[in-house]
């Protein structure tokens, strides 16, 4: 048998609030770019944080690539990258309307079904509107990215973005998920007019394998950028800006 989370129903349908335009994107020298609607290239989000990766960050990273091994360690980022990516899909295939079905045949994908259904059943319950679902943003002439989802959280206007782990996180290791809020959240205001100064990642912790294609309940993680948090992170995304394009 496989392990079956039980979740809401969903309470409420996407609202039109503001008109998202779609993005284009590619490669520029290797790097993640947008093109906005004036016609500029501005780098992602997800490329200035990792061009400007703190050294000790890089260094751990390399430590552990080596103690792995190379091939094993391509392995494990492959599988959390597929994962996180089958995830997404269900999160926003439900965002959208659609009904989860209960299991896939495909173990591995029913493994981001089941993870999925526990973000819902466990950070659900305090999303009273969502406005869009991957949502295109950006900031002129600086940079753009895409957010999983834009709505009100526990009565407060949110970036709400869904994470994948291979193990529980503590907070003091993801400091570039409160800048991508951030980020986020000033590219939302800037272009759509909004006073958003919160944001939530709502992270699900790979589950155990039972026995083959049967899996233990999985671990959910809630972490929220505070509004009175929210200017601290904002100049550090910006000191990561600047920092990239001086460099760039």
């Amino acid at each position: 048998m496989y392990f079956f989370v039980s979740y809401a129903t969903i309470a409420y349908m996407l609202i039109n609030k503001f008109n998202y335009v779609p993005l284009d994107r590619g490669l520029v020298d290797g790097k993640r770019h947008y093109v906005t609607p004036s016609g500029d290239r501005v780098a992602s989000v997800t490329t200035i944080l990792d061009k400007t990766k703190p050294e000790e960050s890089r260094i751990a990273l390399a430590n552990w690539r080596r103690a792995m091994g190379e091939k094993k360690a391509q392995e494990i980022t492959s599988e959390a990258a597929n994962r996180g990516t089958r995830m997404h899909k269900y999160l926003e295939d439900y965002v959208k309307g659609e009904t989860l079905k209960e299991t896939v045949s495909n173990p591995y994908a029913n493994q981001s079904l089941v993870m999925a259904k526990k973000v819902i059943e466990a950070g659900f319950d305090k999303i009273t509107e969502l406005w869009g679902s991957e949502v295109p943003l950006y900031f002129p002439k600086l940079y753009a990215g895409t957010t999983d989802c834009v709505g009100v959280h526990n009565g407060d206007e949110s970036i709400l973005d869904f994470k994948q782990t291979n193990k529980p996180k503590k907070e003091e290791y993801i400091s570039d998920y409160y800048l991508q809020l951030a980020a986020y959240a000033l590219a939302h205001n800037e272009i759509h007019g909004t006073k958003i100064r919160k944001g939530v990642i709502m992270m699900c912790v790979k589950p155990d394998e039972i026995e083959p294609g049967q899996w233990a309940e999985p671990q959910y993680q809630q972490f929220i950028l505070e509004p009175k948090d929210f200017d601290m992170w904002a100049n550090r995304w910006w000191d990561r800006v600047a920092e990239y394009y001086q460099n760039n």
